[in-house]
């Protein structure tokens, strides 16, 4: 074992990745249907770091790690977070996690003043127990010493597994249903014009009559398929073929298009990557089309998602068209849009840079808090916010904010893996030094506050508040905040609710009113504030 631990105490690149392998093979082990999923890089990270303590990585390697998953997050669900921030919906899961860690907050507090250890160790283990970074910071500031530090290192590795459990129990127990919706797909169906009531009007005519989520394809006639020019009348035996979301299209009674879609001798469907440059950020009315042959944009696909095409949708890094096309132009019309699978990992390292900028900066800005004093959002919450502004507006003069599915997806997992490998190295040797004695002490205290914070969630949540199981998931991770517990609620409900109610609650919940609790905790601790 010593020549091991001297082994990688001398070669920290090689401990970092070996706790990132074997994290991730012990995450697939699973006993009694329970596996920890990428979550266990944190717990042989403690193991290694426990083992190896000169191996650690150095701190900032974390912080990039953690920025780069929150930044990611936040690209991703700007437009969705916003939207549903000020819905009845944001706001009522938003009262239900201030009320959780309050209520965690405000057992931190009782059980060190009943156990008989001080404020400021009760500060660092409630900021490990929320595994949260931001508020340990606070807590060091606001009590001017290090022994935050000594309660966060033993109370933060039960509070990643604690959620964890508490979700597999949950879902155990209670069995919920879990809708896990299929990826959107347009479905084409067609009508007659004389059926529908649309013979003798023109296509400028039929269109203000067709829902917004459905769109006109083609129209065949005699056996031919043409475009539908807004000047063409339509003819009593026209076959209008359109497309749409299998909801919408279900609603509206259409038959199948299975003549329009295998006719392909007027015109073929194509599908192209927009990887030209300077087409990106432009929207569908202001890109411009070929002029040597007639084409028609019928879709976008972004990611798993079909997009019917508005005018205004603006073009992203990794988007797909499909095009209606001239059989003989087939080649052209990729060559025009460039149809390169590079677009899926292409986005504006420009602009990514800048936003971290951004984001540090505005992590740096004192906050004002009556009898407090001020916080900052730090390291973790600036980017995430800015983040969130960023994803919403999408694009801003000449930058383009977004991201490619693909390549955000991989760089949060990459960020979030480095981060909790980083994590669990650093804290393993403190967390063996300081968890006999007193250390039990913190320990018990955080697993009392972490249960409250968590069943307060998830009872309310699921029989008061009527949450769906996949919201709820998201609000208990949000609360909790470890992006090892997010990854863990997304393996239990493969939806993109979970990660959207995370988005939702961990800016402001899961890290500003922490930061203000950790330090009212301590101003109420030196004001004599009497247990009883």
């Amino acid at each position: 074992m010593d020549y091991i631990s001297a082994f990688l105490d001398s070669q920290p690149f090689i401990a970092l990745f070996l706790v990132i392998g074997l994290g991730y093979a012990a995450g697939r082990v699973r006993i009694g249907g329970f596996s920890l999923g990428s979550g266990a890089v944190l717990f042989v990270g403690l193991a290694v770091g426990a083992i190896a303590p000169k191996a650690a990585p150095p701190g900032f390697l974390g912080v990039i790690g953690l920025v780069v998953f929150l930044y990611g997050m936040g690209i991703q669900y700007g437009k969705d977070f916003f939207k549903g921030l000020a819905s009845p919906f944001g706001i009522k899961v938003n009262i239900l996690a201030t009320v959780a860690v309050v209520a965690g907050c405000a057992v931190a507090f009782w059980t060190a003043r009943i156990m008989g250890f001080g404020m400021d160790f009760a500060a660092g283990m409630f900021g490990g127990t929320m595994t949260s970074t931001a508020s340990l910071q606070a807590a060091l500031d606001a009590t001017g010493n290090a022994n935050p530090a000594a309660g966060y290192a033993i109370a933060y590795p039960f509070g990643v597994l604690g959620p964890i459990l508490c979700l597999f129990l949950f879902k155990t127990l209670l069995k919920p249903k879990i809708d896990v919706p299929a990826p959107s797909r347009l479905v084409v169906a067609e009508a007659r014009a004389d059926e529908r009531g649309i013979a003798g009007l023109t296509i400028s005519e039929v269109l203000p009559r067709i829902p917004e989520d459905v769109e006109l394809l083609m129209v065949r006639r005699a056996g031919s398929n043409m475009l539908p020019d807004p000047s063409l009348k339509l003819e009593p035996e026209d076959i209008v073929a359109v497309a749409g979301l299998p909801d919408t299209i279900g609603q509206l009674e259409l038959g199948n298009a299975e003549k329009v879609r295998s006719d392909r001798r007027d015109f073929d469907y194509v599908r192209c990557f927009v990887s030209k440059p300077q087409f990106v950020g432009m929207t569908l009315s202001e890109l411009p089309t070929p002029k040597d042959f007639s084409s028609r944009i019928v879709q976008v696909r972004r990611g798993d998602v079909d997009l019917l095409p508005h005018p205004g949708t603006t073009i992203e890094y990794g988007d797909q068209l499909g095009v209606l096309v001239e059989p003989k132009a087939r080649d052209r019309v990729g060559k025009f849009f460039g149809d390169s699978i590079k677009a899926e990992s292409e986005f504006s390292f420009v602009s990514l840079g800048l936003g971290f900028v951004f984001g540090g900066l505005v992590g740096l800005i004192p906050i004002p808090i009556p009898v407090i004093g001020s916080i900052t959002l730090g390291v973790a919450g600036g980017p995430l916010v800015v983040a969130l502004f960023l994803g919403y507006i999408g694009h801003l003069g000449p930058f383009n904010w977004n991201i490619p599915l693909v390549a955000n997806i991989i760089l949060r997992n990459f960020g979030f893996t480095l981060f909790l490998a980083s994590i669990g190295m650093s804290s393993g040797a403190p967390f063996v030094e300081n968890i006999g004695g007193s250390g039990i002490s913190f320990f018990l205290a955080g697993v009392c506050v972490l249960l409250t914070t968590v069943l307060i969630v998830l009872l309310v949540g699921y029989f008061a508040l009527r949450l769906n199981f996949d919201e709820l998931l998201g609000v208990a991770s949000g609360t909790t905040g470890n992006p090892a517990i997010l990854a863990y609620a997304n393996q239990l409900a493969p939806t993109d609710r979970v990660n959207l109610s995370y988005a939702m609650i961990f800016p402001g919940v899961g890290t500003i009113v922490k930061i203000i609790a950790v330090q009212v905790m301590v101003a109420l601790g030196a004001s004599g504030v009497p247990p009883g």
